[in-house]
């Protein structure tokens, strides 16, 4: 009978941060849905979700749209709490979201105790090359900062943005290959402590 038995699906959650206005609500929406929506109103914050198979592999993905960072606002713990990767995403039109990257990077390893997370740095809108303010040269010495991989897209590409989930999917399993791949009653980690952290050291 063990035949007909279906794959598990792996549970995956990943946490969208940022600067307000950098698109991470455009990331999320145009992953899940598929299209590319030109409004948005400021997030406080939403959750989205999607089935999706990688090179064979079922995931359930829950997908964190976080309210905007900025240099003041304190990091809430519940965003370095039960995720197991991030997209920390700026715009290539504005200086101000490059700098509270770094701020927001530096506030997350406090939370974490400085366990380094799977983690993209995004310079998104990639198409505004006109306004561009941030160079790839920053973007890049940021990421070496942060050790992580450092990627540029816009967010009106679908292909761009399911490439993007993809690569921090594979972050995730490289990261953390034992990985409990069952939906968890309580949390993202599968674990039994309510309150633990994602174990990817």
């Amino acid at each position: 009978m063990s035949r007909f038995l279906q794959p598990v699906p792996k549970w995956r959650v990943s946490c969208i941060i940022g600067y307000r206005g950098v698109g991470k609500s455009t990331i999320a929406s145009s992953y899940v849905e598929g299209k590319f929506y030109h409004h948005y109103d400021p997030t406080i914050e939403s959750i989205l979700y999607k089935n999706i198979n990688v090179k064979g592999i079922d995931y359930n993905m829950k997908i964190i749209d976080t309210a905007g960072q900025d240099e003041y606002t304190l990091f809430p713990p519940a965003y370095a709490q039960n995720i197991h990767g991030y997209l920390l995403v700026y715009s290539i039109d504005s200086k101000m979201s490059y700098k509270v990257a770094k701020i927001t990077y530096d506030k997350l390893l406090e939370q974490t105790g400085n366990i380094i997370l799977p983690m993209i740095l995004v310079g998104n809108k990639s198409d505004l090359q006109e306004d561009r303010v941030v160079s790839v040269e920053e973007g890049k010495e940021l990421a070496k900062y942060m050790k992580c991989p450092y990627v540029e897209m816009s967010a009106k590409h679908i292909s761009e943005v399911d490439s993007l989930f993809e690569y921090l999917l594979e972050l995730i399993a490289l990261d953390n290959p034992h990985l409990n791949p069952q939906h968890p009653t309580e949390g993202a980690d599968g674990g039994d402590d309510k309150n633990k952290k994602c174990d990817i050291s």
